[in-house]
């Protein structure tokens, strides 16, 4: 009873109490469940019902699914594996995951479950599983880079790498690229030995599945990245400490204070210079409105920022 407790204690810890930050957290809980909802659409109309691997905890309960003679849904074996990570995640890394990475475990098994039911076995593109693997990781990874854009994550294997980046020296990037290669090798075991198909119709699943890993990398990127590009934001504001406090507490960033003297006022006045990712951008400028609608501001795009929160020279 006392876990039950704890635990509605921690969500209604995470409840916003600002009606306008709380409008904002169920917009981008409504974006992330249609992300969710189209990552398994990806996976079962393009992915698994074309008889193709991709990486993550999906992939491993693709693996079992066809190893199983098709006998244990992948929805199991995905919500199965997914809370088994996420225990051994709150035991080492503690409760800093957040409600939304448990929401996004739990629906993605429920939305891959949904659409198995209504699709079937259907495979929308019949024996076409270079476009299968093409269609499903670009919609695979259009939907990671809009949920991650929105502070959504598939949980999965980012808690592994979490787990092995905080006992080595090891970044979470490389260690999900590991994890999704292992995976889909392992599908050419399972292909050839227990399913019996041909040597080469085995070695064209796992070539299929680097297709789906590739084309999900590279949409991600297309998504995320652009938004990664840092912005230099000045603002000029008579509530400028209020502001400077938000920013430093909200969203964990730095600020310089600037001491400015209007020329043609001759008033002296404090500028504050900050630094964020492009997509924290919008987020920060509608909390600097809340603050003081009067703030005026100027944003430049910055080329390249280095030191901490940011980009390390290489």
């Amino acid at each position: 009873m006392q876990i039950f407790k704890n635990a509605w204690a921690w969500i209604k810890k995470g409840v916003p109490t600002d009606p306008k930050q709380l409008r904002r957290e169920i917009k981008s809980y409504i974006i992330i469940t249609l992300c969710l909802a189209m990552y398994a659409f990806g996976v079962v109309a393009f992915i698994i019902n074309s008889e193709i691997v991709s990486g993550g905890v999906n992939g491993i309960a693709t693996l079992i699914y066809y190893a199983t003679g098709n006998t244990i849904p992948v929805a199991v074996s995905a919500f199965v594996i997914n809370m088994v990570l996420l225990l051994i995640g709150f035991k080492i890394l503690g409760t800093g995951f957040g409600f939304k990475t448990i929401y996004a475990c739990v629906m993605l098994s429920v939305f891959v479950g949904m659409w198995t039911g209504i699709i079937g076995d259907l495979s929308i593109l019949g024996d076409e599983k270079l476009l299968s693997a093409v269609i499903g990781g670009a919609l695979i990874g259009l939907s990671i880079g809009i949920s991650f854009n929105y502070g959504g994550s598939t949980g999965g294997t980012d808690i592994v790498a979490l787990i092995v980046s905080k006992f080595y020296n090891i970044s979470p990037g490389r260690v999900i690229l590991l994890c999704d290669i292992f995976i889909i090798s392992s599908s050419f075991l399972v292909f050839y030995y227990f399913r019996g198909n041909p040597l080469e119709e085995s070695i064209r699943v796992v070539l299929f599945g680097y297709v789906v890993m590739a084309v999900t990398s590279y949409t991600i990127d297309l998504i995320v990245l652009g938004s990664r590009a840092s912005v230099q934001v000045l603002i000029n504001s008579a509530k400028y400490q209020e502001i400077a406090d938000m920013v430093v507490n909200e969203k964990k960033r730095g600020v310089t204070l600037l001491h400015a003297e209007g020329y043609y006022s001759k008033h002296e006045s404090q500028v504050l210079l900050i630094v964020v990712r492009k997509y924290e951008l919008q987020s920060t400028l509608r909390r600097i409105r809340d603050i003081d609608p009067n703030a005026f501001m100027s944003i430049t795009n910055a080329t390249g920022v280095y030191g901490k929160g940011f980009d390390h020279i290489k």
